[in-house]
C-alpha cells in the first residue's frame, strides 16, 4: 500500500517577484515549522516551502497573479498563530486580521490572516 496522502498534494501560488515573496514567505512561514526545502533546474521560477513531511505550498512566476486567493496553513498552538502574524508583518505583509477566535467559523478556530505582497490572504489556524 501507498503512502497516506492528504485530499490535496500541494499548491502553487502565483507571485509577480520571486525574491521578495520567497524573502516574505521565508519569514512568515518560520514560526510555523515551514521553510524553502526544493528548489529544482527544471522549475527555476519555483520555491518550494515544507518540512521533512513533504513541500505543499510553492510560489511560483510561471503563474500569472490573478485572483487573490487564500492559503490556510495549519498551525500547532495559538502562540504559533500570534508568531506567523508578527513575522509576516515585519516581513512587509499587511494585517488582514489579528490573532483571535474566529467564533464563525467555529468555537475553536484560532486564526490570523495577512495579504501576501501580491494580496493573497494567508492564515495560520489551529484549533482549541
Amino acid at each position: 500500500m501507498g503512502e497516506e496522502r492528504g485530499a490535496i498534494d500541494h499548491v502553487t501560488v502565483g507571485v509577480s517577484d520571486l525574491a521578495r515573496s520567497r524573502a516574505f514567505y521565508e519569514a512568515a512561514l518560520a514560526p510555523l515549522g515551514l521553510t524553502e526545502v526544493h528548489t529544482a533546474a527544471v522549475l527555476p521560477n519555483e520555491v518550494e516551502f515544507g518540512d521533512a513531511r513533504g513541500h505543499p505550498f510553492a510560489i511560483s512566476t510561471d503563474y500569472p497573479v490573478g485572483a487573490p486567493v487564500h492559503v490556510a496553513f495549519g498551525a500547532e498552538s495559538e502562540e504559533q498563530v500570534q508568531a506567523f502574524h508578527e513575522a509576516a508583518l515585519a516581513a512587509g505583509g499587511i494585517d488582514n486580521g489579528a490573532p483571535g477566535l474566529r467564533p464563525r467559523y467555529s468555537d475553536r478556530y484560532y486564526g490570523a490572516f495577512v495579504l501576501d505582497p501580491d494580496g493573497h490572504n494567508i492564515e495560520a489556524v489551529t484549533r482549541i
